[in-house]
């Protein structure tokens, strides 16, 4: 059994991924894992995709690259995706949304090209990584929550906050019995 959770962080980019694993981290003693950074460093992806700026990632390459870390507990996985992981890995998953406009501004300030930013914005506004979380997880362990504004975020970091320290108790609690 592990003796810390595994917690996804996943929405669209620019809705506060890092931002939150980074505050969660600090508080709570949890590793901050940046999937992009995996797939960078130990090259788990088949190229660049000029089209999006981006790598393309091999899923299976990546999944080998952090199980052992992963299945031992205690990680903030930062990514845009959450489908690929094993339900068994996972505690908890929080899709963080933003509205529109804000997402926009953000992505902006990115420089990223139109037709990405366009492509984010739909997926924000169908509800694209909601649906994904939904139909990977079991319903009690998803939950949505809005990171338009620094006080938002604050309030999400201490709901996330006492949800690991609620994991632990009762996690504890059931092996010592």
């Amino acid at each position: 059994m592990r003796q810390s959770p595994n917690i996804i962080i996943t929405g669209t980019p620019g809705v506060g991924k890092t931002t939150h694993c980074e505050t969660l981290a600090e508080r709570t003693g949890l590793r901050h894992l940046s999937v992009n950074q995996v797939v960078k460093d130990k090259e788990c992806h088949e190229g660049w995709s000029n089209e999006y700026q981006s790598w393309i990632v091999d899923e299976d390459k990546l999944l080998d690259a952090i199980e052992d870390d992963v299945k031992q507990g205690g990680y903030l996985i930062d990514w845009h995706a959450c489908d690929l992981f094993p339900r068994s890995w996972i505690d908890l998953v929080v899709v963080l949304r933003v509205d529109s406009s804000t997402l926009y501004d953000r992505l902006k300030a990115r420089n990223y090209a139109e037709a990405k930013l366009q492509e984010n914005l739909d997926s924000e506004i169908m509800e694209v990584l909601l649906q994904e979380a939904h139909e990977a997880f079991d319903e009690e362990i998803v939950i949505e929550l809005t990171s338009n504004t620094a006080d938002e975020m604050e309030t999400n970091a201490d709901r996330i906050e006492a949800w690991v320290r609620q994991w632990k108790t009762d996690n504890n609690a059931a092996r010592d019995e």
